[in-house]
């Protein structure tokens, strides 16, 4: 007789579930101060987000299960647009700079590999 797998239990209590709770929560309030250019909240949402992604390393894509895993894009696609909202105020800073200046023609950085 065949073995039937079952899935894994809901996760509305695993600390998995939780952990990318907790990080949806904190990519929300970082996409509120990147909105509010509050730097004080940006880096305490980066410090957040590095705890979490140390607790999140542990487990594997495997660990997942349904419900895990919706929680798991959630999560990566609030980073993808906090991610393109800081290349716009970056690009828009730039822009705004170089107006002030005008374009400079600073030397290309070469870059050796270490030894």
């Amino acid at each position: 007789m065949a073995e039937t797998l079952t899935p894994a239990a809901p996760a509305d209590n695993s600390p998995l579930a939780g952990n990318l709770r907790q990080m949806i929560a904190v990519l929300q309030r970082e996409r509120q101060a990147l909105a509010a250019l509050d730097a004080d909240d940006l880096i305490i949402s980066a410090r957040e987000k590095n705890a979490l992604c140390d607790k999140l390393a542990e487990i594997g894509p495997l660990g997942l299960d349904h419900e895990t895993r919706s929680l798991a894009e959630t999560a990566r696609q609030l980073n993808e647009v906090n991610r393109r909202v800081r290349n716009l105020l970056a690009a828009n800073v730039a822009a705004r700079i170089e107006a002030l200046g005008g374009p400079r023609h600073l030397p290309r950085a070469t870059y050796a590999p270490v030894r």
